[in-house]
Formats: C-alpha cells, sequence, structure tokens
C-alpha cells in the first residue's frame, strides 16, 4: 500500500515528534510531523483520509489515549473520517467503564516553560492532563492483532 503518516505530536512534551516518527522512518514510510492543533485544519483541507490512535487503555465505553486524542477524533467525526484505535489485546479491561479512570495531572511546570524558559506570568494556575477520553461513538473500529473489531 502507498501509506503517507502525518504525525501529530502531544504538547506540552511533544510525544509523537520523537518515537512516533523515528518508527516510521526505519519502515521507510514517508512522515510529515505536525503540532496536535494544526490536525484539524490539514482534515478541513482534504490532507487527512484516516486517523490511526494508540491507546493506553480500553474500556467499556471507550478509549483512554494521550492528551488530545478526543479534539483529534470529534474533528474527524466532523468531516467524516474514519478514526481506528490500534492496540493489542493487553489494552483491553472489559471489567470497568472507560469514565472510570483516573487520569493522571502532571506537573504544571510542563506547560509554564518551553525551553527552558518561562512563557506565562509568574503565579498562573496550570490544568495539565496526560490523557482523554474517546467516547465509543466517535470510534470507527479497533485495530488489533487480530484483526478490526467494534468499540466495547
Amino acid at each position: 500500500k502507498n501509506i503517507n503518516v502525518i504525525c501529530d505530536e502531544t504538547r506540552p512534551r511533544g510525544q509523537g515528534a520523537s518515537l512516533s516518527v523515528w518508527e516510521m522512518q526505519q519502515e521507510n514510510i514517508p512522515v510529515k510531523l505536525i503540532p496536535d492543533v494544526a490536525s484539524g485544519f490539514l482534515m478541513s483541507q482534504g490532507k487527512i483520509d484516516k486517523v490511526v490512535i494508540g491507546a493506553d487503555r480500553i474500556a467499556k465505553g471507550g478509549v483512554v489515549n494521550k492528551v488530545g486524542s478526543f479534539m483529534v477524533a470529534l474533528a474527524a467525526k466532523h468531516h467524516d473520517i474514519p478514526f481506528y484505535v490500534a492496540a493489542p489485546y493487553s489494552t483491553f479491561d472489559n471489567e470497568i467503564n472507560i469514565y472510570d479512570t483516573v487520569i493522571e495531572e502532571r506537573d504544571g511546570d510542563e506547560v509554564r516553560y518551553y525551553g527552558g524558559a518561562r512563557i506565562c506570568p509568574k503565579g498562573t494556575e496550570v490544568i495539565n492532563p496526560a490523557f482523554d477520553i474517546t467516547p465509543k461513538e466517535l470510534i470507527t473500529g479497533i485495530i488489533t492483532e487480530k484483526g478490526i473489531i467494534d468499540p466495547i
């Protein structure tokens, strides 16, 4: 297949920019890096025809993945673009509801500073979730080692 990947990175740590791009390059898959906030715009321009994300947990009702995944899913839904989750069966937890997942809150200094320099006024309060929840209604299918299945 002729695959070209547009890989987004997640702020503030830039996840996706290092490992995901590196993996694509190792497989000789053409890849371009974008900030995660650019994905909706590129969808509106017809430059994205399918979305595939990973998952840290899959449970009843949806998936937990790096923060920003939910916003990408919403944009994909708006533009009628298929939205897939790729994850091994070891990621599934069929005993809980996804909304019972406790979302990690990261250190606010990850957002207050960029490249070691403060980018906001002192005393700025920060909300810095590491993950978000994408509801199953936004997911086209889950790609597993056993094939593509419907969300649980």
